[in-house]
């Protein structure tokens, strides 16, 4: 591959993690940067909400197409050719090659966009080099409509009795399906826990050695083949989307019953379809059983922290460092009224009082928020949680905020992200960013539903005083 297409590729790459697109994300291994793979956010309001939909290596042009020993990835070749020529792309969210998420996303991994080439298109719709990976990501991202049956050929305008019906039945195993493969699957797998509910033990290393990458286990091996780059993503986005996935549940399980064949398209065959039942009852116990797990691994940094810091590894020296850094920071910025300890002198577990900023909605509330470091931060980011109540559309029932920071090694730049949140009156609407159903449905609800709000975030600001 030339300079050239090695250089578009970089250019690409960096601008996509440069945007702020909470629902698109890419990454390679350092050593080269034609292995690329990306994952997409399921859009909200459709059966793939806050599902994590992988997309394995898109490199230009395929020489040989093959499946690695114990990997779900396709292994390809960069050819010479790109941007000349559309990449190859191959989905790999699919369940081992059992699950057709889409009529234009297969379940052996092919993805039928006009753009790539896999499907005849207008005049027009076809690549050129002017295209790059965010518009592939985009035009996959739009095939992930409210009602997908409409993707298939034949089917846009269907509309009598018995194709209602399939729409309805369509999206409701997606849903199902979404939930099991794209979100609670994919955890359970970073965390270890088989889908019975066995947890495979996890202990902090107790060995003498100085080298903090050898005292805990580094997650993030870009020189293997277990190559996971959104491992933390996808952990930081099921804290914020669970209450959704919840109330997912609580719907579908109203449509549905346990036991329930899913019903079969006339488009999908045997070998590229999605088959299965409905089962919500195991789903919601796995889902709350990686919440548990998410928050022991949380608890679990601590631990491990406290062993960094009694053998003076780098990562406890760094994290000190920035903690008196930041209180001297806040101490002199005159606009912000907050207090920052460390829980047991923990350089990994900051404890953060924040009082609310006068002449807004916070005014005269005081916040306690816990802020976590895991012994690999920077490449884990700090999980955050209120530990006082508050009725917020950016904070989630159980206190994890939501927000985000281009700075993710400065530890004030989290502090900030999470005032910034806090405190914005007049937000875009962004469903990515709504982690609290049933204040976000009063934010952005009529008027009513807007003095409802204010009255029930007022109520928690007093509470957290008393």
């Amino acid at each position: 591959m030339s300079n050239h297409s090695i250089i578009r590729i970089t250019k690409e790459l960096a601008d996509i993690q440069k945007n702020s697109d909470l629902s698109l994300a890419v990454a390679c291994r350092d050593v080269d940067v034609r292995n690329v793979k990306a994952i997409i956010i399921g859009p909200s309001d459709t059966p793939y909400e806050f599902g994590f939909f992988e997309v394995g290596e898109m490199r230009p042009h395929i020489h040989k197409l093959e499946y690695p020993a114990n990997s779900s990835q396709f292994q390809v070749k960069f050819g010479k050719d790109y941007p000349a020529k559309a990449p190859t792309v191959v989905a790999t969210t699919t369940n081992g090659g059992r699950c057709r998420f889409n009529p234009n996303i297969y379940a052996q991994g092919k993805v039928c966009l006009s753009i790539l080439g896999t499907w005849r298109g207008e005049r027009g719709e076809e690549w050129s080099s002017a295209q790059g990976v965010e518009s592939i990501l985009i035009s996959i991202q739009s095939l992930m409509s409210s009602n997908p049956y409409e993707n298939e050929p034949g089917f846009e305008t269907a509309n009598d009795e018995g194709d209602k019906k399939n729409q309805k039945e369509y999206v409701a195993k997606i849903r199902h399906e979404s939930l099991r493969i794209s979100v609670i699957q994919r955890l359970e797998e970073y965390l270890g826990i088989s889908p019975t509910g066995e947890v495979a033990p996890q202990c902090p290393s107790t060995s003498d050695s100085d080298d903090d990458s050898h005292d805990i286990d580094r997650d993030y091996d870009e020189g293997s083949v277990n190559f996971e780059p959104f491992r933390d993503l996808c952990k930081r986005r099921f804290l914020w989307y669970f209450d959704s996935y919840l109330l997912a549940i609580k719907k579908a399980s109203v449509e549905v019953k346990d036991g329930q064949q899913f019903t079969r398209m006339p488009f999908e065959c045997t070998g590229n379809c999605m088959e299965g039942k409905f089962n919500y009852t195991e789903l919601e116990r796995r889902l709350r059983l990686i919440k548990k797990t998410l928050d022991e691994e949380t608890d679990r940094w601590a631990v491990e922290g406290l062993i960094i810091k009694k053998r003076e590894g780098t990562a406890a020296a760094n994290l000190q460092r920035q903690y008196e850094q930041v209180v001297e920071a806040y101490k002199r910025d005159k606009n912000v009224t907050l207090t920052i300890e460390l829980v047991d002198k923990n350089p990994f577990v900051w404890c953060i009082a924040y009082f609310g900023r006068p002449m807004t909605n916070l005014d005269g509330g005081l916040f306690r928020i816990k802020l976590s470091f895991s012994p690999r931060f920077p490449d884990e980011q700090p999980r955050a949680k209120f530990e006082t109540s508050l009725f917020h559309h950016r904070i989630a029932l159980d206190g994890t905020p939501c927000y985000t920071t281009k700075r993710v090694e400065d530890a004030k730049s989290h502090i900030e992200a999470i005032i910034e949140a806090l405190e914005e009156e007049s937000p875009p609407y962004d469903p990515r960013t709504l982690v609290n159903p049933e204040a976000s449905k009063l934010f952005w609800g009529s008027a009513d539903d807007k003095k409802m709000y204010n009255r029930k975030l007022r109520r928690a600001v007093q509470r957290s005083m008393e």
